[in-house]
């Protein structure tokens, strides 16, 4: 994995829907002494937020989250915010590793996650605008017969659901767009403030006595029996270790670094629109995505705004002006938003695995050194099932954590050198072999 570039980032960061729009307003201090604990996190976004929020319902308390920057710095605070079924962009691209039972395993795991999400949200009463309704969007009739194997295993998953299949114009009910031969209506998927629910969970963790600094990044680790974890102002011993940096581990931990290569991904966010354009553009107000390799996704907000995001599709770059790049997106699906005003962009890295699956396990020698990473640009709902698993494999063990972690991940050659050659070349990949599985 490649480092981030400084001048890069500032581009990305500029100001974006989730931050503007925070209801929390939490902070934690920075780690300015030496501190033991059970386990020490090292990421404070879903991924390392969320297991440590699983293990201290578990009753392990004793627990240290560091954050770098701010929670939700990273892609917790960039994303769509689509809740949307499975934990990775194709199961059957992991059959040869878990066999036909294991595949059944983990179908099943691939649908909790918006149930986890809303049971969060119950639990300690998180303000973070959940709304259900997704549409899974085709734009041909090869992707349409994708959807069909699709609807069985959604309904088999969750029946009770309303789910179904609709063709031709009858996609208008959900969407007011001529482009689409067909989608998948899916009223358990939906779509949430991601920023927002972050920061309800790690207030949630905080009141279980799990302690957490912001403006710490770990600088160094050195590893044994009892762990230590180095930042500029202070020290965290530990008994186990998560590191859960996704796109900004910044090859702190070689051992990692090159299992996932980083690519970007971009979004946007109209000004707050009249109801009637709201309702036209989203009958269910719900959240989108089409099927295609590289997708487009968006959905409507709480305030009305259109948010709206996508990748590049083949070269990978950064480009220069993001609201011209998205608005383009944008009109070629809702053409008739021409005179909308967009009111900001921003962007991010995503650490994509070769698989595109997501990446637990413990570092090679080291069993009490565990990680998570890869999501490969599907991180809110995987994020809450993956770290429920990993907590069970960090806490008391478990069958479903063992299948997740013998998963290979493969080694990326060019992370560092050739991050951008590289990426180019999978997304053509990637590509091309959505014309054999359908979703071309």
């Amino acid at each position: 994995m490649s480092l981030i570039n400084p001048i890069r980032m500032q581009k990305l960061d500029a100001l974006n829907y989730y931050t503007a729009t925070r209801k929390y307003d939490l902070s934690f201090p920075r780690l300015t002494q030496d501190i033991d604990c059970d386990v020490v996190v090292i990421g404070g976004g879903f991924s390392g937020i969320n297991t440590a929020l699983e293990l201290a319902e578990r009753g392990i308390t004793n627990i240290v989250v560091l954050e770098g920057r701010h929670l939700g710095y990273g892609g917790t605070g960039r994303n769509g915010g689509q809740v949307m079924a499975g934990i990775g962009h194709d199961l059957n691209a992991v059959k040869k590793h878990v066999g036909p039972e294991g595949l059944q395993t983990l179908f099943k795991i691939a649908n909790l996650g918006a149930g986890i999400i809303r049971e969060r949200i119950a639990r300690y009463n998180i303000d973070a605008d959940l709304c259900n309704g997704y549409g899974y969007m085709a734009y041909n009739r090869r992707q349409v017969q994708t959807l069909r194997g699709w609807l069985d295993e959604f309904r088999s998953a969750d029946p009770e659901q309303e789910i179904e299949l609709l063709e031709g114009r009858d996609v208008r009910q959900i969407v007011g767009s001529d482009v689409y031969a067909g989608a998948i209506k899916h009223m358990g998927g939906g779509h949430v403030h991601s920023l927002n629910l972050l920061l309800g969970e790690a207030k949630a963790l905080a009141g279980h006595g799990v302690r957490i600094f912001e403006n710490s990044a770990a600088v160094s680790v050195d590893y044994g029996p009892r762990i230590t974890v180095r930042t500029n102002a202070g020290c965290v011993t530990a008994s186990k270790l998560l590191w859960a940096c996704d796109a900004f581990l910044n090859r702190l931990e070689p051992a990692i670094a090159s299992k996932t290569v980083n690519t970007y991904s971009f979004q946007m966010a109209t000004v707050p629109l009249p109801d009637e354009l709201i309702d036209r553009i989203s009958p269910i107000r719900g959240a989108y995505s089409d099927i295609r390799p590289i997708i487009d996704y968006y959905r409507v907000t709480r305030e009305n705004r259109l948010l709206f995001g996508s990748a590049t599709r083949m070269a990978d770059y950064i480009p220069q002006d993001m609201i011209a790049w998205n608005r383009q997106l944008m009109l070629k699906t809702f053409p008739y938003l021409a005179d909308v005003r967009i009111d900001m962009a921003w962007g991010g890295p995503m650490a994509c695995s070769a698989n595109l699956f997501p990446q637990i396990g413990t570092l090679p020698g080291r069993a009490n050194a565990f990680y998570v990473q890869g999501y490969s640009g599907f991180g809110v709902t995987p994020s809450h099932i993956v770290c429920k698993v990993l907590a069970e494999g960090m806490s008391e063990g478990s069958a479903r954590y063992d299948l997740m972690a013998k998963v290979p991940h493969a080694r990326i050659p060019g992370t560092d050198s050739a991050r951008a050659a590289v990426t180019t070349a999978a997304k053509t990949w990637h590509q091309l072999s959505g014309y054999f599985n359908g979703r071309r």
